[in-house]
């Protein structure tokens, strides 16, 4: 999985439709290997990061949990402490 996908489901306040865009823009990439496609290939590109967008949207919308919802603050902080542990440094 790509690392700068990002965990959207389950967080109080839900996921922005922004959010949203740029994890599927970040797959899109990942999936592709363009950083950023040629002319050639922008829009196949542009309509894939648009449609994986959606789906992605429809999936969050649809899913359901019994779990209390997430913090950012919270999984912020983890992610600091996990960066900490595997590059040695203290941000």
């Amino acid at each position: 999985m790509c690392r700068s996908i990002k965990t959207l489901f389950n967080f109080e306040p839900p996921a922005t439709h922004e959010e949203i865009q740029a994890a599927s823009l970040q797959f899109v990439r990942k999936l592709s290997g363009f950083q950023k496609p040629s002319k050639a290939n922008e829009e196949a590109f542009d309509r894939a990061v648009l449609e994986v967008a959606e789906a992605a949207e429809r999936l969050l919308n649809t899913l359901v949990t019994q779990a209390e919802p997430r913090s950012r603050e919270v999984e912020l902080e983890r992610a600091r402490i996990r960066s900490a542990q595997r590059f040695g440094t203290n941000r």
